[in-house]
Order: structure tokens, then sequence, then C-alpha cells
């Protein structure tokens, strides 16, 4: 059985929910030799950010026992090499492009979404507000409502109607759903999450830390209970809000976890660094997934989960997708 795997990256349609995770393949040239980068649903980029920055002193990558943290620091070239060099290799690829942008103040991140709002190739852009807000004492935009809900305001204000916003949430908050809320009001078209959680590791031998900046952020297996836990919040709360989920994605089955939970999208990150063809197996086993369960479209099963927690009695009919529509 074919499955119907098309999904909706805002009002943007993609033959795939499968994406690469920002900042795990850089602008996508170095998984190109593995696969073509046009058969999944878009490359995230990494952060792009005004001005060229080196990132941070090594040692800035320790592996943990079920993932890895990082501590690079937005390294890159900036926007003008990007605009320059990457988007339009991506765009002579045939790849949706699905831009990420970092800065360390709401006109940084508005004039970045203007620059490339104006640029051709950008399928959408998706705002990481997990960096160091200058003006409010270098508290991260992520973790606070108001600051979320400027940015992608300023960024949404910026941006062509035609290419969808996304903002990236971060877990390291009391309450994910408020943030959500918020950047929804301020004109986001969707949301990714989760972001890395902040984590750390020291060296029992040289009794130091690991890292050289101390603190990096956790990703891999070990943060998919949370983004699950994230994910199936924010789908409760707004269920007609598009989700790009991720962290800790190695299989199609851990995918279709997180589509169950309400993503409509999943990026991979961490595993390509030991599978750099992960995205493609990943999308040959969701596909095998879905058809092993009678499903016939993607769209059937995002935040089936929820019907089916609802229960007896809770009016939300409890139905398997499929020809059947078999009853729970």
């Amino acid at each position: 059985m074919a499955v119907d795997l098309r999904t909706r990256l805002g009002h943007v349609e993609l033959p795939n929910p499968i994406l690469t995770a920002s900042g795990c393949a850089g602008a996508g040239r170095e998984l190109a030799q593995f696969f073509d980068i046009a058969k999944i649903g878009a490359i995230v980029t990494k952060s792009v950010m005004a001005a060229p920055r080196a990132g941070r002193p090594t040692p800035r990558m320790a592996e943990t026992d079920s993932g890895m943290l990082n501590s690079i620091g937005l390294q890159g070239p900036g926007i003008d090499a990007f605009l320059q060099r990457d988007l339009p290799w991506l765009l002579s690829q045939g790849a949706r492009a699905v831009v990420s942008i970092a800065g360390s103040t709401v006109e940084e991140y508005a004039d970045l979404a203007g620059r490339l709002s104006g640029a051709a190739g950008v399928t959408a852009i998706e705002v990481n507000i997990s960096c160091p807000n200058v003006a409010d004492r270098g508290q991260v935009f992520a973790c606070s409502a108001g600051s979320a809900a400027a940015v992608t305001e300023a960024v949404r204000s910026r941006v062509r109607y035609d290419i969808p916003v996304f903002a990236k949430l971060s877990p390291d908050v009391t309450d994910i759903v408020s943030i959500a809320r918020a950047c929804v009001d301020g004109g986001a078209d969707g949301l990714s999450m989760i972001n890395t959680l902040l984590g750390m590791a020291i060296d029992t031998e040289r009794m130091r830390p690991v890292l050289a900046g101390i603190t990096g952020g956790l990703s891999g297996p070990a943060i998919r209970p949370v983004a699950v836990r994230c994910i199936w919040q924010v789908h409760e709360a707004l269920p007609d809000v598009p989700i790009i989920g991720m962290g800790g994605v190695r299989t199609g089955r851990d995918a279709l976890e997180l589509i169950l939970a309400g993503a409509a999208m999943v990026s991979v990150g961490t595993t390509i660094f030991h599978d750099p063809a992960a995205c493609m197996r990943i999308l040959r086993e969701l596909d095998d997934e879905l058809a092993a369960r009678g499903v016939e479209r993607l769209a059937d099963v995002i935040g089936l989960a929820h019907q089916a927690h609802a229960g007896p009695g809770s009016g939300v009919p409890r139905r398997l997708p499929g020809k059947s529509g078999s009853v729970l």
C-alpha cells in the first residue's frame, strides 16, 4: 500500500514530513553526497545570524550516555554569505529550504527576516528564539512569553505573507504552552519543538567541566520523552497550529511517536552525525510503520493519540484511520 505522506508547513505543501534539524547538517551540502536532498520534506539550515560568528572555544561537543552536548555558539558565515552561496545552492538542488535565524535583539531578527523575505528559494523561516536578549539582561527570548511574542511579531511583519514563520521553542520553561500561545498570538504560522535542553558534564579525572563553555545543549535519544510531552501539551492546547517535532528521533517509529503526539513534520538531528543518510532511512521506516497499521494518509494520524486517549464518554470518536475505520 502506498501511503500518502504529504503534509503542510503552514500553507506550503511538502511531499513528506521528514526534515533535517537546524545545526546538524549546515545548509545541506554535506548530506548531498549521501542522498538526494530534494527527496525529503525540507532542509532546515543552521541558524543564520547578521554577521559572521566564530562560535565558542573548544572543546564544545561531548558525548553523553544517550545523547550529545554541544556548545558550538551559533558559528556561521553570516547572512551575506548565506544569501550569496548557500541559498542559491539549495535552490539549484531542488531542495525546499527552511531558513533558521537567530539574533541578540528584536531588531536583528526583523532585519534578518526582511533580507530573507526578498530572496528566492526560501520555503519558510524558523525563528530560533533560544538566544540571549541583550536588552533584557541576557534572558533567553524563548523563556519569556513577552520576548518570544515580540520577536515573532517583528519577524512576521517583515516577511512576505506566502512564507510561513515557525517559532522554535525551548523546553527549559515552566509552561511551554504559554510561550507557544504567545508566539502564535504574535503571528507565528507554526511551532518547532523542542530545542535542546541545557545540560552539563564534568570530567571526573580532570575535575573540571568537559565543555569550554561549561554548559551546552543536550540532544539525542535522552530527550525524546521530553519532546513527546511538549508536543502533546501544545497540540492539546492549540490543535490547529502545525508543529515541527524534533528531539531524539532515530527511527521511523520514533518519528511516528512525535506525529501521534501532534507533530505534522519531524526534524532529524543528532543521529545524522553517525548516519548521514538517516533522513531517507527514517522516511522509509515511517512509510512502513504507517502501512503496517493500515494508514492511508499521514494526515489521518497527526495527533491521533489525543483521540485514543479521550476514551469512552468523551464525545471523541476512538477510531483508527484506514479503510475499515476500526473502532478502538
